[in-house]
């Protein structure tokens, strides 16, 4: 058993003393015990065993820290995905260059798994704090906040902490004018030719949608509303999409948009099921890069979000005295069909 006598005890210690998770310790303490569905018989433990050791909310009620413990926290929606394990990639190297140990974590999506998992950090006494795509960026601020945890938003912006995000609305500007432009070497495209599929509600979506539309209505002169198809980031929804477009108009649309690498997938699978024929012509623009997607049978225009510089800039905004809650973007670089690009990974030592 942990000898925690000679000081005070931590949620680390309360852990090991009671055999649950550091988590479930944080949720009794703060009070959400319930919520989680925990046993109040293993509540009632953890409080007895905070009152014996003479545990207080030290970091969760306190702004100052007496000491930095070297570790540097990435809260990301999904591992999955190769945009979010780029930048971890990125986010590792950079933390490891400033002699510092990385955390990389996972919330899928979930705000209150998302709020736990940084309560759950923060007992480990991370010095800072990269928030990626979280879906309430400002609930996870509040949690940092109350801590006195040094924090930036990357992807998604917050309204309450500075972020770093990529410049979609630019980024979208440029890949919706290649697709138009190449699609027009083969003749005149229109307004019903080009539709985007995906997204969801939230800013990067938005600034997406926006610029796809702005550019198209520009080129096209229109943009019927049904040429939106939101799909979340779901590849199974967009499967759905692509496959309720096709038994509707017994084609796909000659050119269209994809919102992300997992819309991508989304399109793949549809294509599995069906003969070569049906994508004969067609021209996609994703909002993603991905090389495997650069070389398929068909012209693939790609955005890479370049995630090295946002959190090189996440860095620089927390090596900073407290700055204001504003937004940097950072611009993306558009990729023309069949391009191999070099990455993190490109990084790594060769192992014989």
């Amino acid at each position: 058993m942990a000898d925690i006598s000679k000081k005070k005890a931590t949620i680390y210690d309360l852990s090991i003393l009671s055999g649950a998770s550091a988590s479930t310790v944080s949720a009794v303490l703060n009070g959400s015990w319930r919520k989680r569905r925990i046993k109040e018989a293993t509540a009632q433990l953890i409080q007895n065993l905070a009152n014996e050791h003479g545990y207080t909310a030290n970091l969760q009620a306190r702004g100052l820290r007496s000491s930095r413990s070297g570790l540097v926290g990435l809260l990301l929606p999904v591992h999955d995905n190769r945009y979010f394990s780029s930048m971890a990639q990125s986010f590792e190297a950079q933390v490891r260059s400033r002699g510092q140990c990385p955390l990389v974590v996972s919330a899928c999506r979930d705000p209150d798994e998302e709020r736990q998992v940084v309560e759950t950090l923060i007992s480990y006494s991370i010095d800072e704090l990269f928030i990626a795509g979280a879906t309430d960026p400002d609930g996870v601020h509040k949690v940092c906040e109350k801590a006195g945890l040094k924090h930036v938003n990357i992807d998604l912006p917050g309204t309450l902490a500075p972020s770093v995000i990529s410049d979609n609305y630019e980024g979208a500007r440029m890949l919706t004018q290649a697709i138009i432009e190449r699609a027009q070497e083969d003749g005149p495209l229109l307004p019903d030719d080009l539709y985007l599929f995906g997204g969801r509600n939230d800013h990067a979506s938005h600034e997406r949608i926006r610029g796809f539309r702005d550019v198209k209505r520009a080129l096209l002169g229109a943009d019927p509303d049904v040429c939106i198809q939101p799909t979340g980031y779901s590849p199974a929804m967009t499967a759905r999409a692509f496959e309720a477009f096709y038994e509707g108009h017994g084609k796909l649309p000659r050119t269209f948009f994809v919102n992300s690498s997992i819309n991508l997938e989304g399109l793949m699978r549809f294509l599995a099921l069906h003969p070569h024929e049906t994508f004969a012509g067609i021209i996609v623009g994703c909002y993603d890069y991905d090389p495997f997607g650069s070389f398929l049978p068909f012209p693939v225009f790609m955005v890479r979000q370049d995630s090295e510089a946002m959190i090189a800039k996440g860095f620089a905004i927390l090596d900073a005295d407290r700055g204001p809650p504003i937004t940097h973007l950072v611009r993306p670089t558009l990729v023309p069909p069949r391009t191999a690009l070099t990455g993190p990974l490109d990084a790594l030592k060769d192992i014989e």
